[in-house]
């Protein structure tokens, strides 16, 4: 078990392999599930850094399509939500949502209530292409501060 297992590392570090899995681990960790993909970009990286930009963009491809996928199922769950909908802290939330309009998106980025926002964003109906453009750059800067910092701080 132990040999395939290593092998299946081995076949993931290469970088034809490593770039698809990346993505995988991206997308799904931008649903609801509680999944990073901080630690798969991280270890590509250490595999092999002149991978860095396009690690970058096939991570933030990733996670985006995640999010636009979290923003149709959210636009598909209006019978879900109306349960929730007398609570003062959903009618807050949405409050603050209907303000910002689509560039609430670009706090997709955030742990915990990050994905959750791409969700209610299709919820609320907010424009989809808007929404994914915000998406699109808040999960690249997130994306690339969060690597850069981690190349800092474990250079070897």
């Amino acid at each position: 078990m132990q040999a395939w297992f290593d092998s299946l590392l081995a076949l993931l570090a290469l970088p034809q392999y490593g770039l698809s899995s990346l993505f995988a681990a991206a997308f799904v960790s931008a649903t609801l599930l509680p999944i990073g993909s901080e630690p798969v970009l991280f270890g590509l990286l250490k595999l092999n850094p002149g991978l860095f930009w396009s690690a970058i963009l096939v991570a933030t491809a990733g996670n985006t399509l995640g999010g636009m996928l979290d923003w149709w199922i959210g636009y598909g769950a209006h019978s879900v939500a109306d349960k929730y909908s007398h609570s003062r802290h959903h009618l807050k939330a949405l409050d603050v949502l209907e303000r910002l309009g689509p560039r609430a998106c670009l706090l997709s980025f955030l742990p915990i209530v990050g994905d959750p926002l791409c969700a209610v964003a299709g919820w609320l109906r907010l424009p989809f292409w808007p929404c994914a453009g915000y998406m699109l750059v808040g999960k690249f800067l997130r994306y690339l501060v969060v690597t850069v910092l981690l190349l800092r701080v474990f250079p070897h």
